[in-house]
């Protein structure tokens, strides 16, 4: 033991591993809060702090709390009483050493609004332009609009004959929006609104509005009868066999928001979600799923429709084919529109003629579709190729066929997926379309019904084929507008979907990791209440 070799040895290897732990790099894992207020803790966890501050210290914006704010340290963790000012990024120093940034922010030091008589927390300085057409891009400038949308939404106001119990405005839909953040929006102007004010609203207020003037519009589109729904559905699962860790993701469908289908409210959640408002659907998340157990969604809402109507004048309609600030997102080909293959291009062709006024095409499509003689909404066929094949059609496929033909003539259209109702509050899943007409916006169009083919106990127009082009009822509750395409939460999930259920979605459910054999069994849409038509004692 007495050996000087032996003695250096052990000194080496005590100053190397002094000179070790000095030179570690503090690293910071994680803060909590991110945004906090005086008399409130904050919690820095991570590794490299040191046993003891023993001089190290930490800065928020580049200044560090006084002394006596440090509660506690060591080498994973730090808690600090909140600086009474001071926002920015946040270190940790130690010997001469600085560890990755984390973003804190003092609430105190955020600037406020000031708010006014009427409890504005928002500022628009500046929308440009002013003026424009139905689906024209605008700016809106300003601050306190939130760095990520979250619910927020600019809004319009409501298109003339609009009824006098409406609140009079309508929100952008989420396909409207191209940017957002605390400074900038950048939205189109959204089917179904007219001149009249603009207003920014978020959690936190609304801002104050201004004058805003639609333009150019070649016709008239009017919002009639209301018709207002309460409806329930569910998804129930009955674990069969499971091994945790497991879970179960479900992409359960939303109403949609537009400007015939309005003032939806969430009644009941029976669970939160993942996510919410996610391309349309609420994404649930059942982890650790047991053998034998059974557990479910319950979702009720209640939403208003409206009959739309449509007067276009063809002279006033200056969009060329294929010219639509809609036509690079609404005339791809896909696996259920294709609108690339050979077959539909030369039945559009043949169809359409010479013909170059978007409107017009759309009118020659549907009264060819609808003349065949051959839908049917009992017919399954298995594609838009097989429909055109075989000539049958269900609602499903006419207005998939309708959107094909549509795209390949350079028409903007999408398909519609959600459920009819009729007079006994029975539900049938059902799929229109609508089409786009610059300056104007979306026309729908109900192939099914305009053939004739009525459910039993539907209220249907005295002239369905005529009416049902341009036009439509508030006997529906839309589901989709257009194909929602979701990504697998996990490459090795087990997927399903569903054929011809009330929205057009890629993904229902995934499962993932030890879930072996499970069903998930999905309601009907249920009428569970429903409010008498205009006109009717209520």
């Amino acid at each position: 033991m007495n050996n000087p070799c032996y003695r250096y040895l052990v000194f080496l290897i005590l100053l190397v591993s002094l000179f070790s732990c000095e030179d570690e790099l503090p690293v910071i894992l994680s803060i909590d809060p991110k945004i906090g207020t005086e008399d409130e803790i904050l919690l820095i966890t991570g590794t490299g702090f040191g046993d003891e501050r023993n001089g190290a210290y930490i800065t928020i914006g580049g200044s560090p709390p006084v002394s006596s704010a440090y509660l506690e340290w060591n080498d994973s963790y730090i808690s600090v009483s909140f600086p009474k000012t001071g926002s920015g990024i946040l270190y940790v120093h130690r010997n001469g050493k600085r560890s990755n940034p984390a973003v804190f922010a003092n609430r105190n030091s955020i600037p406020e609004v000031k708010q006014g008589s009427n409890g504005v927390a928002l500022l628009v300085r500046q929308v440009r332009p002013v003026s424009g057409p139905i689906g024209s891009l605008i700016t809106i400038q300003g601050s306190g609009f939130g760095v990520t949308r979250e619910g927020s939404g600019v809004f319009f106001a409501l298109s003339a004959g609009t009824p006098e119990h409406d609140n009079g405005m309508l929100g952008a839909s989420e396909r409207d929006y191209e940017l957002w953040n605390d400074r900038e929006i950048h939205v189109r102007i959204p089917d179904g609104v007219t001149s009249g004010n603009l207003e920014v609203r978020t959690r936190g207020g609304t801002s104050t509005p201004v004058a805003f003037t639609v333009t150019g519009q070649p016709g008239v589109k009017t919002f009639g009868e209301r018709q207002r729904y309460t409806i329930t559905y569910t998804v129930d699962v009955q674990v069969i066999n499971a091994v945790s860790p497991n879970t179960l993701y479900l992409w359960v469908p939303e109403p949609v928001s537009s400007a015939s289908q309005r003032n939806i409210e969430r009644l009941e959640r029976s669970m939160l979600p993942l996510a919410e408002q996610y391309q349309g659907t609420s994404v649930f998340q059942l982890n650790d799923l047991t053998t034998d157990a059974y557990t479910g969604i319950k979702l009720s809402y209640s939403v208003d429709v409206y009959t739309v109507e449509t007067s276009v004048r063809n002279q006033l309609v200056r969009q060329a084919v294929g010219s639509s600030n809609m036509a690079s997102l609404y005339t791809m080909p896909s696996t259920l529109m294709p609108s690339d293959d050979e077959r539909i291009k030369a039945l559009a062709s043949t169809i359409i003629g010479r013909e170059q006024n978007p409107y017009e095409i759309a009118r020659r499509l549907y009264e060819w579709l609808i003349n065949q003689g051959w839908i049917n909404r009992l017919s399954r066929p298995v594609s838009v190729l097989d429909a055109l094949e075989t000539q049958s059609a269900d609602s499903w496929a006419a207005s998939l066929l309708f959107c094909a033909l549509a795209r390949a003539s350079g028409v903007s259209a999408v398909p519609i997926a959600g459920v009819l109702v009729n007079q006994l509050n029975q539900v049938f899943p059902h799929y229109w379309a609508e089409f786009w007409l610059d300056d104007f916006g979306w026309i729908p169009l109900d192939p099914v019904l305009g053939a004739g083919d009525i459910p039993t106990d539907f209220d249907a127009h005295d002239n369905p084929s005529t009416y049902y082009f341009g036009n439509l009822d508030n006997q529906r509750i839309m589901f989709s507008r257009g194909i929602a395409v979701f990504s697998q939460m996990n490459p090795q999930g087990r997927i399903t979907t569903r054929d011809r259920a009330y929205a057009l979605q890629s993904l229902w459910e995934e499962a993932v990791g030890g879930l072996e054999s499970y069903t998930a069994l999905w309601s009907d849409i249920i009428i569970s209440g429903k409010m008498p038509h205009k006109g009717e004692e209520e």
